[in-house]
């Protein structure tokens, strides 16, 4: 089983692929952790490449994140499943509102080492304006349109409970 999960920035992607990870007994990999290296740089391109590389090398795996030059076209092709997490802009923003409150001063398990938590201005724009331009839209339509048939789409936190639920191991 290869599952993808991508979507909007707060919609809950890092927290499905866990949920999936553990519901199926399979490696995760977020892309946070890839992409942001201690005190959030940005990681070596070539580093993040190979890393992205060697972990879809796994027979089976769940990935969390959007970014597009982390392999995106191969990821697209090789998962058996694309989750789409396609909340509401506010939604995504309370959630990670919510979710900087429950975090503050630390980092998450899915974020890269020495990246505690943060709430900035530049994080709310992406979260609200630059994650959902029509450019990305567009890009994220196009990405899912190539594979419908392993496409599905989640729009609130109940539709994410109810495949939770829905699904057979």
């Amino acid at each position: 089983m290869k599952i993808a999960v991508i979507g909007y920035c707060g919609a809950g992607k890092s927290t499905l692929a866990r949920a999936l990870g553990e519901r199926y007994g399979i490696p995760v990999l977020h892309f946070d952790r890839v992409h942001w290296a201690p005190g959030w740089q940005e990681r070596d391109r070539a580093e993040a490449h190979q890393m992205v590389q060697r972990f879809m090398e796994n027979p089976q795996w769940v990935i969390d994140g959007n970014y597009t030059n982390f392999e995106y076209e191969r990821r697209m092709a090789e998962a058996d499943r694309i989750i789409f997490l396609d909340f509401p802009c506010l939604a995504c923003l309370f959630r990670a509102w919510k979710r900087f409150f429950q975090n503050r001063g630390r980092t998450r398990a899915d974020m890269g080492e020495g990246c505690p938590e943060k709430m900035d201005p530049e994080f709310v724009m992406w979260l609200l304006w630059k994650g959902r331009r029509t450019q990305k839209k567009k890009w994220l339509a196009a990405g899912l349109e190539k594979h419908l048939d392993k496409v599905t789409v989640l729009k609130s936190q109940k539709e994410i409970d109810r495949y939770l639920e829905g699904l057979l191991c």
